[in-house]
């Protein structure tokens, strides 16, 4: 289990009346030992947790931390424009000096799609069109690109990142055509709710799709991630986690650790921990992981 590294979610809904409270839970992440914090992307209430703009919050958790890397887990690309979405990460990969992970998607609902003015059945075609035009304003300067919705020459972007290319992009989905995103925009996979199975033939498929011939993807580099459901015992559920519950129903230190270990064995590289609890509740659950199960992953 070596090198599995283990992040949390923000994903509490956190009372408006404490603005704070999320980036005062950040800061017990990042004192815990945790990899990475992460944030989810909804534009309208979703009665899961935190409905807050990812690069917004993380922008402001960069601020009161110095080495938990950010992720967003993921941002709906569609969302975005090409260019103001380049500009947006690459400004939060300066103030943050370089600890963001950008994990994207295509999303999929149909009423936030509606309300975003964006024609959901056109979210895989602008995703792959506004991650190659990220890409060309991260790389080049100037940079030029045409696509079938974003078209531009000899543009220089607002901010360089500070990391080489670009944070780190990491893609969500199963599809095939989720996959092959992954080979030609991407740095790493991202699944939700995964299982060992499931890991190893994403793994397998992107190494079928990528082939073996030279010049092709280097499908060793990628990071395979996933986020899991956890509920630490002893401590109340506030939402039904969209998932199987990591250890079990019942978890335990013990059975967390063999799934975490089964999923490190399969090739699963960064775990982040998505907690169904209350945010009054999200401290006391991180620091029965941090006590009872990071120690135990060698």
């Amino acid at each position: 289990m070596v090198g599995l590294r283990v992040g949390v979610s923000l994903q509490p809904g956190w009372p408006v009346g404490d603005g704070r409270a999320v980036l005062r839970a950040a800061g017990v992440a990042e004192e815990l030992g945790f990899d990475h914090v992460a944030v989810g992307n909804r534009v309208l209430a979703s009665g899961f947790g935190v409905d807050a703009d990812p690069l917004v919050l993380l922008g402001a958790v960069a601020g009161v931390t110095s080495r938990v890397r950010l992720l967003t887990s993921v941002l709906v690309v569609p969302y975005y424009r090409a260019v103001v979405l380049a500009n947006q990460v690459a400004t939060l990969d300066v103030v943050s000096g370089g600890r963001l992970v950008l994990g994207v998607g295509t999303g999929w609902n149909p009423e936030e799609f509606a309300a975003a003015g964006v024609p959901v059945r056109e979210r895989g075609a602008r995703t792959d069109d506004h991650l190659g035009a990220v890409r060309a304003l991260w790389e080049d300067r100037p940079a030029a690109f045409a696509g079938r919705f974003t078209e531009f020459e000899g543009a220089r972007a607002g901010v360089a990142p500070v990391t080489a290319g670009g944070p780190p992009v990491w893609v969500g989905g199963h599809s095939e055509a989720a996959l092959r995103r992954v080979l030609r925009f991407g740095d790493g996979w991202y699944g939700t709710g995964v299982d060992a199975g499931q890991v190893r033939e994403v793994r397998r498929r992107l190494g079928e799709l990528a082939g073996s011939g030279p010049g092709g993807p280097d499908v060793e580099r990628l990071a395979v991630a996933g986020a899991v459901f956890l509920t630490p015992p002893g401590v109340p559920v506030a939402v039904e986690a969209p998932g199987r519950p990591l250890g079990g129903a019942v978890a335990s230190a013990g059975s967390v650790v063999a799934e975490l270990g089964a999923l490190a064995e399969a090739g699963l590289t960064d775990c982040t921990l998505w907690l169904p609890v209350a945010a009054e509740h999200l401290v006391p659950a991180m620091e029965w992981v941090a006590a009872e199960v990071v120690p135990q992953l060698g």
